[in-house]
């Protein structure tokens, strides 16, 4: 079965920085889009940033200034770095293999900045 383990996230102070990590098994990298969403006590689930089978990215534009997202097909692994972190960046973030719809989601992995 595809299993999705996110690593990296923490408390760090505004401005900090950290990089999370999504290892996928039971699926192949080179076939599927992926991408990390996150969701705040009390709000939605929303788009962080998406990465193509070949490589293109989309960023919110809340973040696409301070993250990028990689991701490494050999390794299967997915990365979010997250640079100048604020407090409004706080919440678990989902790494996501395939689509939102029919796709797969990690355990989350939860981000707090403090200011």
């Amino acid at each position: 079965q595809v299993q999705l383990v996110e690593s990296g996230g923490g408390l760090v102070q505004a401005g900090g920085s950290l990089r999370l990590s999504c290892v996928a098994s039971g699926i192949t990298f080179t076939l599927n889009a992926m991408g990390w969403y996150r969701q705040a006590p009390g709000k939605q689930r929303e788009l962080v940033a998406r990465i193509s089978r070949l490589g293109g990215t989309n960023y919110a534009d809340s973040v696409k200034d301070r993250f990028t997202i990689s991701r490494d097909n050999a390794k299967s692994t997915m990365y979010l770095q997250m640079n100048t972190l604020k407090p409004e960046d706080t919440a678990v973030y989902y790494c996501n293999v395939g689509n939102v719809v029919t796709g797969y989601w990690g355990q989350g992995t939860q981000v707090t900045v403090s200011s």
